[in-house]
């Protein structure tokens, strides 16, 4: 009985590995007849790469300048080893815990092909599910937060129409992506947009405020209670948006909420 196990899981491991051989000879015949290209600047890789953006397209991505806000994350106009916050923090604080970026987004650089800003506006725009692995290989090796800082993902969601329109929630596949690098489960139907709300793009914080107000619900509160949520968009501007998710997820019983964006307006 013993030698017929081994044997199984020998023969097991011959399939698996001959699968795995198959696969990696298709994707040479595919790169072989569709060269992959940066998604960024459309350079050629070789024909091994699994990447979508090349190393200097990373390189050219504009980090958050230090030192931030402990709480926001935006930048402090000097360092300060006592004052640790923004002055709209210190007005008001928000209702999540923290929320940090990865990288700046300047609108000025939408234009530009060549830019994180570009790329982040053909996503989500020009309904290209496909420039969803580009974007997480801008997420670098090091996440600002760890599996112990959280207990669940949760991406802020979009109005059941403005879903049905772009086929997609480019926050839920970013989610998705950290999800998986955190080793953490994902909740994709617990926080809801239950108000369908006009294009933030155009309007000033207080007016995104408003706009976004009672904008959100919690649908399965009992998934949250007590849990430390781990909320993931992929640009922040003023913070209005999450800030209000953060509202109503704390009143549902979340024990702390944290942000993470892929990129943030400065």
């Amino acid at each position: 009985m013993v030698i017929n196990f081994i044997g199984r899981q020998l023969e097991f491991r011959r399939t698996s590995d001959n699968l795995l051989g198959v696969d990696v000879a298709l994707r040479h015949v595919a790169n072989f007849l569709y060269p992959p290209r940066c998604a960024v600047c459309g350079d050629r890789f070789g024909l091994e790469s699994e990447h979508r953006v090349c190393a200097p397209c990373l390189s050219r991505v504009e980090k958050i300048p230090a030192p931030i806000c402990a709480i926001c994350g935006a930048p402090l106009q000097s360092a300060n080893a006592i004052e640790d916050r923004c002055s709209s923090c210190l007005d008001r604080h928000p209702n999540f815990a923290s929320a940090r970026a990865v990288a700046r987004y300047r609108p000025s650089a939408e234009s530009d092909r060549r830019s994180l800003p570009s790329l982040i506006r053909r996503h989500k725009y020009g309904l290209d599910q496909s420039l969803q692995k580009a974007l997480a290989e801008f997420l670098g090796d090091d996440l600002p937060y760890s599996s112990a800082d959280c207990d669940v993902v949760i991406p802020v969601p979009l109005h059941h129409r403005r879903l049905w329109w772009r086929g997609f929630n480019q926050a839920a596949l970013l989610a998705m992506t950290i999800a998986r690098r955190l080793g953490k489960p994902i909740e994709l139907d617990s926080l809801m947009r239950s108000r369908m709300t006009m294009p933030q793009t155009s309007q000033d914080h207080d007016a995104r405020r408003r706009n976004v107000r009672r904008a959100f619900s919690v649908r399965r509160p009992a998934r949250i209670k007590g849990r430390r949520i781990l909320l993931i968009d992929d640009v922040m501007t003023t913070g209005a948006t999450v800030d209000e998710c953060a509202r109503v997820l704390m009143a549902a019983g979340a024990a702390r909420v944290d942000v993470l964006t892929l990129a943030r307006v400065l």
